[in-house]
This record gives C-alpha cells, sequence and structure tokens, in this order.
C-alpha cells in the first residue's frame, strides 16, 4: 500500500512537472507563450555560451592583410603584406580537458538554473489557481453565512416587535449582516486580483484549468528526486573542474606556431637607378613554445579556487538542512489541517443529525423552517470547510513539488 501510494505520487509529479512532450500535463502548460518563449531563449543561449566556452581552448588562425602607399624622395612606393598564422596550443597540465570538463558542467548548472526559476513560476501559477478555487468556495461559504445572518435578523426583528427582545440584540443582528457582507465584498475583490495575477503567469482559463491533486511524499523521496540539490551538486561539480583549470594554469604549456606570409613592393624609392623591383617574397615559419609562469599570486589564486570547491559542499549541507526543515513544516501544516478537516467533519455530523430531528419538528409543526434553513446551512458551511482545507493541503503540499523531480537520483 505505501509503494502504491509513492508511486502515484511519482506518476503526479512526472505529469505536473516534468518538461516532456509525452507526459499528461506538461509543465509548460501553465505559463504564457511569452514566457515559455523567454526560457526557451535562455536554454539556447546557454547551450551556445557552453559550446563556446568547450571550444575556447582551440586557437583562432589570424589572417593579415597590410597595404601602404607612401611618396618618400617624390617617388610613389607602394608595399603589400598578407599572412596566415597560428599559435595552437597542445598541452596545459590537463587545463584543455578540465577546461572541456569545466564548460559541460557550467552548462548543467545553468540549465538547473534556469529550470528552478521556471519551476517556481508554474508553482506560482498553479498556487494562483488554487487560490481562485479556494475563493469560489469562500464566497460560496460566505453567502450561506450571508443567508443565515438575514435569518437570525429577521427572528430578531419578529422577537422585537412582539417585545421580547431588546433593541441591542435586534442592533447586533443588523451589524452582523452588514459584516458578513461586507467580508463578502473583500473576497470578491481578492479573488479578483488573484485572477489578475493568473492572467499575468498564463494563458489558460481559470475557470476550465485542470487543478492538480498532489499527494504527500516520504521525506527521502524528496531529498533524493530534489532539483534545488541537483543545482547545488552540479555547482560543487562545476568548482571542481574550475579548480582544476586554474591550477593547469599556472603549469607547462606546449603550443605550436606557424605562419605563411607574402610580401610586394612596387616602385621602390631607387626605381630610377635601374635596379627592379624585388619579386614577391613567399615565406613560412613554424615552429613550438614551451613555457610556465611563474606569478607571485599563484598559490592564492589556486587557494581560491579550492575555497570556492570546498564551500560548495557547505553549500549543499545548507541547503538539505533548509529543504528537511521545509519538508518537517510542510508534515506539521499537514497534520494541522488534518485536526481542522477532523473539527469540521464533527461539526458537520452534528448539523446533519440535528437538521434530521429539526424536520421532523417542523413536519410535527414545532419548528419553523427558517429552523430548518439555519441548520442546513450551517451543515452546508462545515462541508465547504473541509472543501476548503483540501486546497489548503494542496498549497502546502506545492511547496514540496516544486522541488520534486522523480528521475535521476540525488547522492544523499
Amino acid at each position: 500500500m505505501r509503494a502504491l501510494k509513492h508511486s502515484a505520487a511519482l506518476l503526479l509529479a512526472c505529469s505536473l512537472f516534468a518538461n516532456d512532450s509525452n507526459t499528461t500535463l506538461r509543465l509548460d502548460a501553465y505559463i504564457s507563450s511569452y514566457k515559455q518563449k523567454e526560457f526557451e531563449l535562455d536554454y539556447k543561449k546557454n547551450e551556445e555560451e557552453s559550446l563556446k566556452l568547450r571550444d575556447s581552448w582551440i586557437a583562432p588562425l589570424q589572417l593579415n592583410y597590410r597595404y601602404n602607399k607612401s611618396n618618400p624622395y617624390d617617388n610613389v612606393q607602394v608595399s603589400k603584406n598578407s599572412s596566415i598564422a597560428m599559435n595552437q596550443p597542445i598541452f596545459r597540465s590537463g587545463g584543455i580537458y578540465y577546461g572541456i570538463k569545466f564548460a559541460t558542467a557550467s552548462k548543467r548548472y545553468s540549465d538547473y538554473s534556469i529550470t528552478m526559476q521556471k519551476r517556481k513560476l508554474i508553482k506560482d501559477a498553479v498556487s494562483l489557481l488554487m487560490q481562485i478555487k479556494k475563493s469560489d468556495l469562500q464566497l460560496q461559504k460566505q453567502t450561506k453565512q450571508i443567508a443565515n445572518s438575514a435569518i437570525k435578523l429577521e427572528q430578531n426583528r419578529q422577537e422585537y416587535l412582539s417585545g421580547n427582545l431588546d433593541s441591542g440584540f435586534l442592533d447586533n443582528a443588523i451589524i452582523q449582516l452588514n459584516l458578513v457582507k461586507q467580508a463578502k465584498f473583500d473576497i470578491e475583490a481578492g479573488k479578483e486580483k488573484l485572477i489578475s495575477k493568473f492572467k499575468a503567469l498564463s494563458d489558460r482559463k481559470y475557470k476550465t484549468a485542470y487543478v492538480p491533486h498532489l499527494q504527500n511524499i516520504s521525506k527521502e523521496e524528496f531529498l533524493s528526486h530534489n532539483i534545488a540539490l541537483r543545482y547545488f551538486n552540479s555547482q560543487k561539480e562545476k568548482n571542481l573542474f574550475a579548480r582544476n583549470v586554474t591550477r593547469a594554469k599556472y603549469l607547462p604549456s606546449f603550443s605550436l606556431f606557424a605562419s605563411y606570409n607574402r610580401d610586394e613592393l612596387s616602385n621602390p624609392t631607387f626605381a630610377g637607378t635601374g635596379v627592379p623591383s624585388p619579386p614577391p617574397t613567399n615565406y613560412y615559419s613554424y615552429g613550438f613554445n614551451l613555457s610556465m609562469p611563474l606569478d607571485w599570486n599563484t598559490f592564492r589564486d589556486i587557494e581560491s579556487s579550492k575555497i570556492d570547491y570546498l564551500k560548495a559542499d557547505v553549500l549543499i549541507e545548507d541547503k538539505k538542512r533548509e529543504l528537511v526543515s521545509l519538508y518537517e513544516q510542510v508534515e506539521q501544516n499537514l497534520k494541522n489541517i488534518d485536526n481542522k478537516i477532523e473539527l469540521a467533519k464533527e461539526n458537520y455530523d452534528i448539523y446533519i443529525k440535528l437538521l434530521k430531528d429539526t424536520k421532523k419538528l417542523y413536519k410535527a409543526g414545532y419548528k419553523a423552517k427558517p429552523d430548518v434553513d439555519l441548520l442546513q446551512n450551517s451543515a452546508d458551511m462545515a462541508k465547504i470547510d473541509m472543501q476548503i482545507y483540501e486546497i489548503d493541503k494542496q498549497l502546502e503540499l506545492l511547496n514540496l513539488y516544486e522541488y520534486y523531480t522523480p528521475g535521476e537520483k540525488n547522492a544523499l
């Protein structure tokens, strides 16, 4: 049974948050097309930056062309020079290898960063959708409350007119009716704000948009399938390769260089002496270069990169503790909400029993119709309370599902 529950949670997480065209409900479904395009471009830019970083060790070919015209001693002289040259590193004490690894790790790190932003946005959109549905229930409850307040006001008015009630009770009933009406106005205004925020994030119609139903997950699942921990683990990996690149920067490196040149000279200064212009000259050069920098700040630079790597471990543990605290807080909030649901259920059962008895008395002529309506509305409100609390549970679980990513497991 426990395995079945966890499997259901896993399926829901895949359906809600996975960015896969084969899933039932894609993450992109909740955000507007403009925001989808923004994230798409962010991913593409990150890919191009990663490829650029990966291939940065490949030295460019230098193409040069120079044209020079001068007139010393009243004679026009034209010189032309063209060349193609390269200076390509071949060995950097592992720096090239670690540089490629660093580029790959940097892409993964940046992709996780973009994905976390995207998941935060979808979480906000789903949260707004749930709060709108909650507002609908609150409005239903408030309508029942207004009806009950109106019934009580009429009962007080009748007793006041018959001389059985002081005017102060009548005033209180009027005030109470106005208060519950004002409360409904506030709920309606709050709902409109939620709708406005939802429309800013999503193209979907809030009235027909699918509201996911989330299941609870274990702490082990939450931590082992957690995108925040993947993000910080990728940062650690990136810092590891950055440290190795930094260290290799101060070790021996070997590179090859080569060039091909062509020089031309026309109308030389001494053309009138009978000396002809020299023919075009083509020549090449090649060789190798072995170097090793001796920098005063070498060890400081290496130590700084080492500290970044060590700090990544601290960040992982700190984030893990933060996530555990979040999970435990959500679990505690869920227990409190379950207590509220149980209390609302008890109230509902009480009202239903009283309602059955009152209906019998009403048929027998001992109770009036307003008495029946009061209890019916109270029972309906208790039932609505249970539905509202269920949405509160979903809002709490949404705080976990923002980070929950079934798939590759994290090392705990």
